[in-house]
Parts: structure tokens; sequence; C-alpha cells
């Protein structure tokens, strides 16, 4: 038997596609190198924007001619698209040949409902539960291997559906991070280590008794080895001088901070719920850059956010202009069901955002090609 997966989205998601990867071969499948030859196929999904749900639903309509050749094929629809019961709910009534469709509180129990329909048996959705510490991963990605300290988002920010399909914010026990970090050194396979949250800076918070961000990179750092540390994202809002200051004296930590400011202007932040001003973002950047000249700098910005004005959108710019970042990624404004900036009034014209985010992009490009 054979398995196959597809996997949309964040680096969270190559994680857990890793996950999923381990229960299909400890269930006896062995990967298959095309989804043609495999008798299970998942797609693990994204819902962070309405093009990678697009681009999901056409890859599994694809399918059912597959599965009217060869009816034995599982069809497995799963992560954070389908954690939302209307998107499942659409997918089960619009592709009937799927088999399963579950979402990220159900993953560490993917091998449950395989075999519920491999015996014919009938599928419930299990509730949403602690981290599971016992499920082994297949790594995918070189000489990097992916850690997550912790899940969910506790921030709502208005246009972001993470919350929502992720949960709330639940830290893995630092002794057991530790543990698994220390395997991966005695390995000697890889020489990254990349921690993973959805907000990082915000792990432990919720422990008794609770431990910092900071305590658990000085710990990490004081496992013997040749290996380097990265973590990604983080939230202006919770990165402290601590985190700052570790960051500065460890040689083991990566001088890559990725820091999302999302937009330039302090109305377009409160509507967003940041929790940051534009003044706080740049005080962080200046106490990173006087403490960590080396610091590799980049960011997340949004264009076209609900009532956005155009001197709103400036202002953006000129933050861009002023950090001058060592690269950015740059957004359209996409609606997401559920979220509380999809019923906001004023939505930005397409076409106005297009010609923004190109602006955007035209002076990264400037900025870029002035560093050379």
């Amino acid at each position: 038997m054979k398995y196959y997966i597809v996997t949309y989205g964040c680096q969270m998601n190559v994680h857990e596609s890793e996950k999923l990867a381990a229960i299909c071969e400890k269930m006896g499948y062995c990967l298959a190198e095309k989804r043609e030859e495999a008798d299970l196929i998942v797609f693990n999904t994204c819902a962070i924007r309405e093009g990678a749900e697009d681009r999901v639903f056409g890859n599994v309509g694809a399918l059912k001619k597959l599965k009217k050749q060869r009816p034995s094929l599982i069809v497995a629809v799963c992560g954070c698209a389908t954690q939302k019961e209307s998107t499942a709910n659409w997918m089960m009534k619009t592709f009937p040949f799927v088999d399963i469709v579950i979402g990220t509180f159900n993953l560490a129990n993917f091998q449950h409902y395989v075999n519920a329909v491999k015996t014919g048996r009938q599928l419930e959705l299990l509730s949403e539960g602690e981290i599971d510490e016992t499920l082994p991963y297949k790594r995918t990605s070189g000489e990097n291997a992916w850690v997550n300290i912790m899940q969910g988002c506790n921030n709502f920010c208005t246009y972001c559906i993470v919350p929502y399909v992720r949960g709330r914010e639940k830290s893995r026990q630092e002794a057991n991070i530790l543990k698994e970090i220390e395997e991966i050194v005695a390995e000697g396979k890889y020489k990254k280590i990349t921690l993973l949250g959805q907000n990082v800076n915000s792990y432990g918070k919720d422990l008794t008794p609770s431990v910092s961000f900071a305590q658990l990179l000085q710990d990490i750092c004081a496992i013997e080895g040749d290996f380097v540390v990265s973590f990604m994202t983080s939230h202006p809002k919770d990165l402290t001088d601590d985190v700052i200051d570790v960051i500065a004296k460890q040689d083991k930590i990566c001088k890559d901070i990725h820091l999302p400011a999302q937009s330039g202007n302090n109305r377009i932040l409160q509507l967003m719920n940041r929790r940051y001003t534009r003044e706080k973002y740049l005080g962080i950047i200046e106490k990173i850059r006087s403490k960590i000249p080396n610091a590799r700098l980049t960011s997340d910005f949004i264009v076209g956010f609900p009532t956005e004005t155009e001197d709103e959108f400036l202002d953006t710019m000129s933050l861009v202009e002023q950090v001058r970042f060592d690269g950015i990624f740059a957004f359209m404004y996409s609606p997401r069901e559920g979220t509380v900036a999809s019923k906001m009034q004023d939505q930005v014209p397409q076409e106005i955002k297009q010609r923004r985010v190109n602006m955007l992009l035209a002076l990264e490009k400037k900025i870029q090609e002035g560093k050379k």
C-alpha cells in the first residue's frame, strides 16, 4: 500500500504532514512517487487566504475520475480549511467521493479515521484535546528539523481565521521539547532546528509554573551539539527585551527575525486588533538593531484592509522605507468568512488593492537593489 500527501500553507502544515506521513508508515503504507500510484491520498489544507482554499478544491475535484476507476482508493482532506464547519460540510456535499474530512483538532487521530473507512464504520469527529507527545515524525526538510513548541493563538486579529481553526494557545511542556531536540541533535543529521508556533513569543504563559520563551531559548542553547536554532512566527506585542537579549548573546540562535508589521498606520493597526502602534513597532526594531547589529529583519504586510485610505497606505510605504527590511512579504487583504474584518463596511476595491501591493513590492525591490 502506498500513500501520497499534498501540503498547502505554512511551515506548521509542513510539519504536521510529517506527522501524517509517520502515521501512514506506521499503518504499513510506503510513500508513492505520484498520486496516481497511491492507495491513500491526503490533502493537508490551508485557510489563511481564499486562493489557498480554491487550489485545494480544484485538486480534490480532479480526483473524482481516479476514485471512480479505483473505488478502494481512500481520499482524505484535513487541516485548517476543513476545521471550519461550513467548509467541511460544503466539501462533503460537493465531493461525496472524499472518504475523510477532518480539521486540525483531529490530525493526531488520523489512523482511527483510515481504519474506520476500511472497516465501514461510521466516522465521528473527536473533540479538541491536549497536544499528543507520542506520535513520531517522518522528517522531510533536509538538514532542518521542525519542532512544534505550541499550537493555537489567542490574538484574534480581525482579518485572521487562525484562532478559529487552530484553537486557543497551548504550550508543550518544556521538558518534552528539550527531550525532542536532544534526540534530534543525537541523530547527527540536522544542523538547524526551527521552533514553530502561531505566536512563539507567547510560549509558556499557559504552563504551571510558567516558562518564558526567552528561558526556553536559553535552555535549548545549553544542549551540547553542533546546531543552530531559529523560530517563527513572532508577534510584535509579545517580543520582549529578554528575548532580544538571548538572541544577541547566544551564538546558536540565528539572527534572522521575522516580525510581521501588517500596516504602518495606527488606525488600521487598531482595526486589525494588532495591539501595538507604529511607534512601538519602530521602537522594537531600534532595540533589535542596537543589540543585534547583524540581525536580518523581515516582515509581512497586508494592503487594502477595509477602510484603508490612500494616506494610510502611504504610512505603510513610509514604514518600509524607514526600516529598510532585508525582505518583506506583501499581500492584498482577502476576506475570510467568520472573521470580524469580513463584515466591515467599505471594503477596498480589488483594483486599488492590486495597485497598492504593486507599489509596495516595487519599493521593496528598490530597497533590496540599493543594498547590493
